[in-house]
């Protein structure tokens, strides 16, 4: 994740599972909540669902749709509020250098705000910002089956 993305991160100093979680040939859903500037139009979503190209590379199809207000607390550097914003939520089945942000500037609407939800089955919930948790071993074998 860049700088200005929240979310959930997953920490391991075990070489296996962080194999898993990396290498794209085992396609570990990482799933997104962006808050994009304009009303979107479900339509203009469709090259993301097809694989859209950016500067000659095309990108694998992502999932995608339009979703209510996720009422996520403020963030420190608020998201401009003076245009009308839609959320989306994204899943990505590969994790290129600012993907999201990319591909939905390349439909027409700029990311002002992500954060990443859930790495496969393991989902941020409600932890709070800040907050840790261990996963238990279920989890992480569930991570290293795919």
């Amino acid at each position: 994740m860049d700088f200005d993305s929240e979310g959930l991160l997953l920490l391991t100093d075990d070489g296996e599972l962080n194999h898993h979680l990396t290498d794209p040939k085992f396609e570990h859903a990482k799933t997104y909540y962006a808050q994009v500037e304009g009303v979107v139009e479900d339509s203009k979503l469709e090259p993301i669902r097809k694989g859209v190209s950016i500067g000659g590379q095309k990108l694998k199809p992502a999932q995608v749709g339009i979703i209510d207000d996720p009422n996520f607390p403020p963030r420190s550097k608020p998201v401009r509020n003076y245009h009308p914003t839609t959320w989306l939520k994204i899943i990505l089945r590969e994790g290129k250098k600012h993907q999201v942000r990319r591909m939905t500037a390349a439909v027409g609407y700029p990311t002002l705000r992500l954060v990443r939800v859930a790495i496969g089955l393991i989902e941020l919930g409600a932890l709070p910002s800040g907050e840790w948790r261990e996963l238990n071993s279920n989890e992480v074998a569930q991570l290293k089956k795919r």
